[in-house]
């Protein structure tokens, strides 16, 4: 994690009575409304540490089970980029029965006060806690003066149509296909990240051989189709063309398969972790007539890849 101290769990608080500047959320994908909370928290570095509590999962998975959304991110990424963003200690609440069961004076006092030493909490304006939501912000207020913490509500991040930036609006963007509007909310390239595994080898027959990610993936997975992408290993940053889908043209896919064709890059990437950035939506996944008709068309898609990738690399 990058720069940041995280605590696991409720029996992992500090109680160091260091004071800390603290916001509460789900943070799913940390986009730009996100790390526009975070700024302002770490605009108290220097006396108080900028501390971000989470969670390891929606709160709806015990609330309201029937209406989970698929995360931006896995839990990993999410710390990652918390502490990317500036946090300095993340707090990671495991959502069971023993938090979503505390009360809010309960969450202020063991949490708050004496597990965090919280001296200003940042929240949204609709922000609650505590079982079954009952605490809101003139609650937290009145808890902090018993606590010694104060509260502060941030505004709202609007992208410039004037809608409030949120996780769904980036899920939405990412069902469709439409990894630029994605990323515009994100401030960044929307990411997932994955053990490269063995595929059916067809791309290497074809000239194009790829990186295959399937299974435990970290991240959400666009709309099936052909994009122009960023594959990272080690440190180092590749272009490529990567595809998802279960390729139409053999038949022979159950599962939906993320594939990445570096360009001008021949490594043996198989059982290492990889990340794929998202830059643009290039096609969507057809079916071709046979496996030359297939290479032509990737041979179309890398040469408009390259031209946007050297754009956007340059930018």
């Amino acid at each position: 994690m990058s720069g940041a101290e995280l605590n696991y769990g409720l029996d992992a608080l500090p109680h160091d009575g260091a004071p800390r500047a603290v916001t509460i959320g789900k943070f799913d994908g940390v986009h730009r409304g996100h790390r526009q909370v975070i700024k302002q928290l770490c605009s108290y570095e220097g006396s108080l540490e900028p501390t971000v509590i989470t969670f390891d999962r929606h709160p709806h998975t015990i609330v309201r089970p029937d209406d989970v959304p698929r995360p931006l991110v896995s839990e990993f990424q999410k710390v990652d980029l918390l502490g990317d963003a500036g946090a300095r200690r993340v707090v990671v609440l495991p959502f069971d029965h023993r938090l979503s069961s505390l009360t809010h004076e309960a969450f202020s006092a063991a949490v708050l006060g004496a597990g965090l030493s919280a001296a200003v909490v940042l929240v949204g304006r609709d922000f609650r806690y505590g079982n079954g939501g009952e605490g809101d912000v003139q609650t937290l207020r009145s808890e902090g003066e018993a606590h010694g913490f104060r509260v502060e509500v941030v505004a709202d991040y609007c992208e410039s149509g004037g809608a409030r930036v949120s996780s769904t609006m980036i899920r939405e963007a990412l069902v469709g296909g439409d990894v630029t509007a994605a990323a515009e909310l994100l401030g960044r390239h929307h990411r997932v990240r994955g053990v490269v595994g063995t595929g059916f080898q067809r791309g290497r027959v074809l000239g194009y051989p790829t990186a295959n990610l399937s299974g435990d993936l970290e991240g959400f997975m666009p709309a099936d189709g052909v994009y122009a992408s960023f594959v990272s290993h080690g440190g180092t940053r590749y272009p490529a063309a990567t595809s998802i889908g279960v390729n139409p043209t053999f038949g022979d896919m159950a599962e939906r398969t993320i594939e990445s064709h570096l360009l001008d890059t021949t490594i043996d990437l198989y059982g290492e972790v990889i990340t794929v950035e998202f830059v643009k939506f290039i096609r969507g996944m057809q079916k071709f007539p046979d496996a030359d008709a297939l290479a032509h068309q990737m041979g179309l898609d890398e040469q408009v890849i390259r031209t946007i990738l050297e754009a956007s690399a340059s930018a």
